[in-house]
């Protein structure tokens, strides 16, 4: 049974380590994808301990061509996506058109429609801490919590995580 799973939060909030969890618990096969590039040597470590806190699932490396990269997976398989936040910087990085990176968002949503098996995909909440200073980090900021609005919206469950917790994210027409 497919369906998508949205783990958002800040940063060490325990999305991650909640989406390997939820992989361990899955009784069939679990595919990684992977968002990031190893820019720097930060990067390079952060990529190598989340690669040890994974029980030798296969990964697939997709700094850009996330869409194409779900396709790609067998379809029985369960998807742990690590992290739409680490790929929209590679969008602005490598796509500076708005439009090119509208199409990208959009293909993105229809291939979670298109998988028979779920998807646990992470994101930071990027919008609730100090205001960026400059455009390009407000215009990313703002791309970002677009794109976790999107996903919330077609998600079967949403969580929030704070210091290792979750809370429930439910639409707020349920709530009216």
């Amino acid at each position: 049974m497919g369906g998508v799973t949205l783990l958002v939060g800040g940063a060490r909030s325990g999305k991650s380590a909640l989406a390997v969890e939820i992989a361990r618990r899955h009784l069939g096969d679990v595919v990684v994808v992977a968002t990031a590039e190893p820019f720097d040597d930060d990067l390079r470590d952060r990529i190598e301990r989340h690669r040890a806190d994974r029980p030798g699932w296969p990964t697939v490396e997709a700094p850009v061509e996330l869409a194409d990269a779900l396709a790609s997976i067998d379809d029985h398989a369960m998807v742990v996506l690590d992290c739409l936040t680490v790929w929209v910087g590679n969008l602005f990085h490598h796509l500076p058109d708005v439009a090119e990176r509208d199409a990208r968002y959009d293909a993105l949503l229809a291939a979670f429609a298109a998988r028979r098996a779920p998807t646990v995909v992470v994101s930071n909440e990027v919008g609730m801490g100090v205001h960026p200073g400059g455009n390009l980090a407000r215009e990313y900021r703002d791309e970002l919590g677009r794109l976790n609005q999107r996903v919330a919206a077609i998600a079967d469950t949403s969580l929030l995580l704070v210091a290792g917790r979750a809370l429930t994210l439910r639409s707020p027409f349920d709530l009216l």
